[in-house]
């Protein structure tokens, strides 16, 4: 027989890092609030995130590092809850970190201790989670949403959507919040994979061979360029700079890859007033990993001394090397994206609350919304920021 209809303040649908931090700031607010996550435990992809160590936030995160439809919505909940705000919480729980690179945050010891830290908080403030429980129904009436699930039935005024988006499938992620929101009638920005690795195919293919080297570039397409690491895949390209751009990029662009950061077209030229009898392979591999200078120089066509190479081949060589242009044929889909660009479209919501505008009591937050941020932490302080902001409002 199923259990009697529960009745609480809030619903919380994810025990994601969005959906446990509203459930903590709304239970600090004297809110009895549920959290459901239909894993069997909460904070699945904070525990992978960073390499098991959490990249929790970045501290130069602006709005001006997130994707979406509207650029100025992140502002509101970004500027209300900082970097600093979250980095207090996690040194009230004496969890020791470090900056990696690029104000990118880290845990010293394991990401279970930011889950715990959230766990914690959430009891602490008389939160409630479920795990396990797979949501079999949601209605909306008189002012109240009822949530179903396999053995239990709740009702309160407001309804979270907090189930992220279909990235990393594997982690039991799914369109959830996208089929919710359609049923309320919010519009859905097309989702699409993001911070994920781009695949070659046709000539380019011949990259593949290059499996497993990485250097620092400068990675570009359209206006957007990020100087990191890129590395070379079976199936194509992947590293830091090149998820960056992948976020940015859509079928048809091309990706423009600069190996050489720092040196004009003429490099090649000038090396070949001071050193003729060198060859560019050479030269090259003082600057590059050996495979790649040689793959690089073979694919310009690069052989013999500069000495036997004309000025003019040189700098077109020059030119290549610093805005080697790559024509992906895709990417490697949810299933090895980060997150996901697109979701619950940010017109419906109020930037200040997270509350849909049409339906009082709904509210979408993380990753959810098309609100996306770069790599490095970025995604972690949205999750935080939209949390808290739904939170305070509850």
């Amino acid at each position: 027989m199923r259990e009697r209809i529960e009745s609480l303040d809030a619903v919380v649908l994810g025990g994601g890092a969005a959906g446990l931090m509203c459930a903590a700031v709304a239970g600090k607010r004297g809110q009895r609030v549920l959290v459901i996550e239909r894993a069997e435990k909460p904070g699945r992809k904070i525990l992978i995130s960073g390499g098991g160590r959490c990249n929790f936030t970045n501290i130069h995160a602006t709005a001006a590092n997130y994707i979406s439809a509207n650029p100025h919505f992140a502002k509101s909940a970004l500027n209300r809850y900082r970097p600093e705000n979250f980095m207090a919480l996690v040194d009230a729980y004496g969890i020791a970190w470090h900056e990696k690179t690029l104000g990118q945050l880290f845990c010293d010891g394991s990401a279970r201790q930011i889950v715990d830290m959230l766990l914690d908080v959430v009891a602490g403030s008389g939160g409630s989670i479920v795990t396990g429980q797979d949501v079999t129904g949601v209605s909306h009436a008189d002012g109240r949403f009822r949530v179903s699930t396999q053995d239990r039935v709740v009702e309160a005024p407001a309804l979270v959507i907090a189930t992220g988006g279909p990235s990393i499938p594997r982690m039991g992620a799914t369109g959830q919040a996208y089929d919710l929101a359609r049923q309320f009638g919010l519009k859905v920005v097309e989702p699409r994979p993001a911070l994920v690795p781009l695949t070659l195919g046709g000539e380019e293919a011949l990259f593949r061979d290059l499996s497993g080297v990485a250097t620092d570039v400068v990675a570009s397409v359209g206006k957007v360029a990020f100087r990191e690491a890129a590395l070379f895949t079976h199936r194509g390209l992947s590293g830091p700079a090149i998820l960056q751009v992948s976020s940015y990029w859509r079928h048809g662009q091309r990706v423009a890859v600069d190996f050489l950061p720092g040196s004009d077209a003429d490099w090649l030229v000038e090396a070949k007033r001071s050193a003729p009898k060198r060859t560019p392979n050479a030269l090259l591999r003082e600057r590059l990993p050996d495979r790649l200078a040689t793959a690089l120089a073979d694919r310009i066509g690069l052989s013999g001394t500069l000495a036997d190479i004309p000025d003019r081949h040189l700098r077109e060589a020059g030119q290549r090397l610093g805005n080697w242009q790559f024509a992906p044929n895709g990417t490697e889909g949810f299933a090895k994206a980060e997150v996901t660009v697109g979701g619950i479209s940010t017109a419906e919501l109020s930037s200040k609350t997270m509350e849909a505008r049409r339906v009082p009591g709904l509210y979408a937050i993380g990753e959810a919304v098309d609100v996306t941020g770069w790599l490095g932490g970025y995604n972690f302080q949205w999750a935080w920021a939209s949390g808290w902001a739904a939170g305070m409002a509850l």
